[in-house]
């Protein structure tokens, strides 16, 4: 192991997948988790507990992710958000549009934010980030989900333009709906044919944070399987 990669949401159903191809691709792993969830964790990552609202506790997670001099901090993958559909916009609390941008857009700001002078230090490195199809093509009942993986998207698009010379690249995935449990309990009758299976979008990102991309920054990648 040469090079260190955060991975934040790494107990979800994609994050798993994520874990698992990146530890399997030699890469020594650390995920920031819930306290009392790291044994939640694919073997051989290396969990830090965090609460990644909290600029505190993401820099002490980064500082983990970076603190091995054999292995340099070269890639963060962002995961961590959320969904929540509602009503239309005129029925929506302004309270719960708020709470769900913040969900999804202050981790992927936070953690990139503190990570960017370590890829920076280490001569380059990759930022992914997770954004949604709804934020290019939205749908009714989700307009504060469908704002914040826009403001996602529009995010790393600048890291991209800000930080080219410095050798770091930032490219965001556009998953459709994902095969996970969660997803088919929420959605029975659904054609699960028709969604991207995590381990598909996992080799995506994978790509994306290794050396293969090189020459890639500011991509934005539909991953919609047959959605």
């Amino acid at each position: 192991m040469e090079r260190s990669v955060l991975v934040t949401g790494g107990t979800g159903g994609l994050g798993e997948a994520v874990v698992e191809i990146l530890r399997d691709q030699n890469w020594r792993v650390v995920a920031p988790v819930r306290a009392g969830a790291a044994g939640r964790l694919p073997k051989g990552a290396v969990g830090v507990e965090a609460d990644l609202s909290e600029p505190a506790d993401v820099r002490a997670a980064v500082a983990v992710a970076a603190g091995d001099p054999d292995a340099p901090l070269r890639a963060v993958v962002n995961l961590v958000g959320g969904y929540a559909g509602g009503g239309l916009v005129h029925e929506t609390a302004i309270e719960d549009f708020e709470a769900i941008i913040r969900a999804n857009l202050r981790p992927t700001y936070l953690v990139t934010a503190a990570a960017l002078p370590h890829l920076v230090d280490a001569g380059g490195g990759s930022v992914v980030c997770v954004s949604s199809r709804a934020a290019v093509a939205p749908f009714p009942g989700a307009a504060g989900y469908a704002t914040a993986k826009a403001a996602v998207l529009a995010f790393a698009n600048a890291v991209a333009v800000e930080y080219r010379k410095s050798g770091v690249r930032c490219n965001t995935v556009l998953p459709s709906v994902i095969d996970t449990p969660a997803n088919r309990a929420g959605q029975p009758d659904a054609d699960f044919s028709r969604w991207v299976a995590p381990a598909e979008i996992a080799q995506v990102i994978a790509f994306l944070a290794g050396d293969g991309s090189k020459p890639t920054s500011g991509a934005t990648i539909p991953v919609y399987g047959r959605a």
